[in-house]
């Protein structure tokens, strides 16, 4: 069952029992203008079902509104409560018309929020703020609010804007992976799990052995040493694989029928499933002699993370979700989120393709990259009128007094690409370093996902946020305002007074009107 709230519609009708009234120019009665809480409304209520039976669910707004709160203050879902349960503002934003003095919803239905929310239902609300946030941005530039030109020689009615393209890794929040020790982690949970099934035998039967006090010696005695050879290292791993092979025995024997598998319950249960396969992976591995296996598992509580090669420097390999990008006028859309490796440069095609769906036109340049300058994505360009940005193919003409120019030209146009191309790399440092995307702490697949998606959206939405007090004390927008009023009066050769509109006032201005 779902019911919508009626949200107060300013911020001056929020009633506080206490006396008083908002601020009109707060910063979340400010962004929750900038959200298409409407559209986001609908698309939610789809999930739920027209039975009007049962509790009601939580709207969609206050739903969304705490996932957005939650990343903006880079807080826990306990430290996100009780922000809202303090702060009139908070509730203001969640869509509810008057104060409340207790949390509206439990922290633990945060979780249930991350799990509605799916990244196809974030990454279509995402695509409504990033088109509300172009459109202002064209209507900015068409008033002259900023300024809209572009240094993009192959401008044209097929091609406009430049799109930016990249990939990279969302760290999960565990530990460096090994093989030895998640044999050691693996063999101390079915430990656990045989303790748990034996305790209705107790007095009854023998408890198989587990030399568990015997098998966690040989584990801190390795992992004690400063650098352990290749030969002691296998030698580890080849003892606790024989260890967690006597434990999966044991558990067979001890589970003799279906019914005994309830008595592990949901968590010991998917556990259990968890570590056979990883026990296999491992056993493969030791007998081949290699480290690589397909949908190799390092962590046994989130063994949907799979290990990324990226080659950068000081961390060749990061465990989490891979991710693509297109960012364009600052407003940047995730277009790929995978947690199996692949090779971004095959999602180029799409990516230009998804950019002409949304505005009608294919862009003027894409930013990218080596890995995107394969011999493929050239062809593809060049057949749209694409410029793909980097060196061309071939070596470098030799420089004479007729392409002398064309060379310079060339390289400032390269130099520039360079530095254009900054922005995306520092959309990943703004998503890592200011917000959540540096270690995601969510701990299921589609929590994460939506996690990594609400991060995107926050910037975006930040993005909007600036924009709109950088307008209100911009003085380009100024300048240009009273030349344009000027212009319009030039004729006039007397004192003239000029009115214009500044955001939330009127301006006066009085001046000589063929200045």
């Amino acid at each position: 069952m779902y019911r919508k709230l009626t949200p107060a519609q300013q911020v001056l009708d929020f009633y506080l029992p206490f006396g008083g009234k908002l601020k009109t120019e707060n910063r979340w009665a400010i962004l929750s203008a900038q959200i298409p809480w409407d559209e986001i409304d609908e698309k939610y209520s789809e999930l739920f079902s027209e039975d009007q039976t049962g509790c009601p669910a939580i709207p969609a707004r206050a739903a969304l509104g705490a996932l957005i709160i939650k990343e903006r203050l880079g807080a826990s879902d306990r430290e996100t409560l009780e922000h809202i349960t303090e702060n009139p503002y908070l509730q203001f934003f969640l869509g509810y018309n008057s104060y409340l003095d207790k949390a509206p919803f439990h922290h633990t239905m945060m979780v249930h929020f991350r799990k509605r929310f799916g990244k196809d239902v974030l990454a279509e609300i995402n695509n409504l703020i990033v088109s509300t946030g172009l459109d202002r941005h064209e209507e900015a530039v068409q008033d002259g609010t900023i300024d809209g030109s572009t240094d993009e020689p192959d401008q044209s009615e097929n091609n406009k804007g430049k799109m930016l393209v990249d990939a990279t890794c969302t760290p999960a929040d565990i530990p460096y992976p090994t093989d030895l020790s998640l044999l050691a982690e693996a063999r101390e949970k079915t430990e656990e799990i045989i303790d748990l099934l034996h305790e209705r035998y107790i007095g009854q039967r023998k408890k198989p052995r587990t030399y568990r006090q015997k098998a966690n010696k040989d584990y801190l005695k390795l992992i004690k040493q400063n650098k352990p050879g290749r030969k002691k290292i296998r030698g580890g791993i080849r003892k606790q694989l024989g260890y967690v092979s006597r434990n999966l025995r044991s558990i067979d024997k001890l589970l003799s029928c279906s019914y005994d598998f309830m008595l592990l319950g949901r968590r010991y249960y998917k556990l259990l499933l968890v570590i056979r396969e990883m026990y296999r992976q491992q056993q493969w591995m030791h007998t081949h002699r290699t480290n690589r296996i397909p949908d190799r598992i390092v962590n046994l509580y989130q063994p949907h993370v799979r290990p990324i090669v990226r080659g950068k420097s000081g961390r060749p390999v990061e465990f989490g979700a891979k991710i693509s990008i297109s960012l364009v006028d600052g407003f940047s859309t995730v277009d790929r989120l995978s947690w199996d490796a692949y090779n971004e440069s095959a999602d180029l095609p799409s990516q230009i393709e998804s950019y002409k769906d949304r505005y009608g036109v294919y862009p003027a340049s894409v930013h990218a990259d080596k890995i995107y300058r394969s011999r493929e994505n050239r062809r593809y360009c060049k057949e749209r009128n694409i410029r793909l940005s980097g060196p061309a193919l071939g070596r470098l003409p030799k420089v004479t007094d007729a392409n002398k120019e064309e060379l310079k030209l060339r390289k400032r146009l390269q130099s520039q690409d360079d530095k254009d191309r900054q922005a995306v790399e520092g959309k990943f440092g703004q998503a890592k370093r200011r917000f959540t995307l540096g270690r995601i702490m969510a701990k299921l697949a589609d929590t994460s996902e939506a996690v990594i998606m609400v991060s995107f959206m926050v910037m975006n939405l930040e993005k909007l946020l600036r924009a709109y007090f950088l307008s209100l004390f911009s003085p380009f927008w100024v300048v240009q305002t009273l030349c344009r009023m000027l212009r319009q009066a030039e004729t006039a050769q007397e004192v003239t007074t000029i009115q214009f509109t500044w955001p939330g006032r009127m301006v006066e201005y009085n001046g000589w009107a063929s200045v």
